[in-house]
């Protein structure tokens, strides 16, 4: 077997796993549009890291960038 059939075989494992990136990844970058202070950083550094380091990027402004309300 290849790799892209033990991608196929389990889809159904994965397809829970990626919604659950996309929603995180969407609520940290809605968060990051409707505010405009944070603890670290500015909002273009927060955009990229957020968008290359998936989902680690989240969850690391989740926790540690946002600013508190």
């Amino acid at each position: 077997m290849n790799n892209p059939d033990i991608f196929f075989n389990n889809l159904p494992l994965f397809i829970p796993l990626i919604i659950l990136e996309l929603i995180l990844d969407i609520v940290a970058l809605v968060h990051i549009f409707k505010h405009q202070k944070y603890r670290f950083g500015n909002r273009i550094l927060w955009i990229i890291l957020v968008l290359l380091f998936q989902p680690i990027g989240a969850v690391v402004y989740l926790l540690v960038g946002r600013e508190n309300e």
